[in-house]
């Protein structure tokens, strides 16, 4: 709240709008408590953790993180595949669909891939062991396309923490708070906070109260800066 005041030229402190907040009976949103949904094939070969919980090698388009959620419906599961870029928190690949197969997870591989444009020869994809990210079909995808498959423990939340502080945040601030009688409904209202809430206009702490766009935007700038001075 106060991140969005400032850059309105409102002069107010943060007490100030904490005791405005509770005058008017507004609090900010607590995420429900964590529980693990992988599922895990063990005949399946995992790659090592690469990341080791250390997401951000300070610039763009070098850690991607990516996990899998279940949406309800009235008409049954719907089911959200997302890749993150760990530098901008920017979700730069998603898909949705009503069934959680394989290309799924390829296909939110792709959008990320086709967003990014040019990018290092070699990129870290980081995931959780689900038995999809560990598939045959996302082995030969990742190989292909010049991607660094890396894993975390099985079970072991804080190992994939920035995949699953994006789902808490969608449903903690937006998909609990709404009723979801379609799946059409749920893919094409999920989707859209996604690109315009998340990516535009939700400001993240971790990247100074920027949006992710902005803040990609602001990396461009500078980099074309550093570009023309050299």
């Amino acid at each position: 709240m106060l991140a969005d005041l400032r850059p309105n030229r409102e002069i107010i402190s943060r007490k100030t709008v904490g005791r405005t907040m509770k005058r008017l009976g507004l609090a900010g949103i607590c995420s429900k408590k964590w529980k693990t949904a992988t599922i895990i094939d063990h005949a399946d070969a995992y790659p090592v953790d690469a990341v080791k919980r250390q997401w951000d090698l300070g610039a763009l388009n070098q850690v991607r993180v990516g996990d899998i959620t279940y949406l309800r419906t009235w008409e049954g599961w719907v089911y959200l595949a997302t890749v993150i870029d760990a530098h901008s928190r920017r979700v730069i690949g998603w898909a949705i669909a009503d069934d959680m197969s394989t290309d799924l997870i390829q296909d939110a591989l792709t959008m990320a891939i086709v967003l990014c444009g040019d990018r290092p020869a070699t990129v870290i994809s980081h995931s959780d062991r689900g038995t999809q990210y560990a598939s045959a079909q996302i082995t030969e995808f990742a190989a292909t396309h010049g991607i660094t498959r890396s894993m975390g423990s099985t079970g072991i939340c804080w190992d994939n923490a920035m995949a699953e502080s994006f789902f808490a945040t969608l449903k903690t601030e937006f998909y609990y708070r709404r009723i979801w009688p379609t799946r059409a409904r749920a893919i094409r209202d999920v989707a859209m906070w996604i690109e315009d809430r998340y990516n535009r206009r939700r400001r993240h702490s971790s990247i100074g109260h920027a949006t992710p766009v902005d803040f990609e935007l602001q990396h461009s700038s500078q980099a074309a800066d550093i570009q023309l001075n050299d």
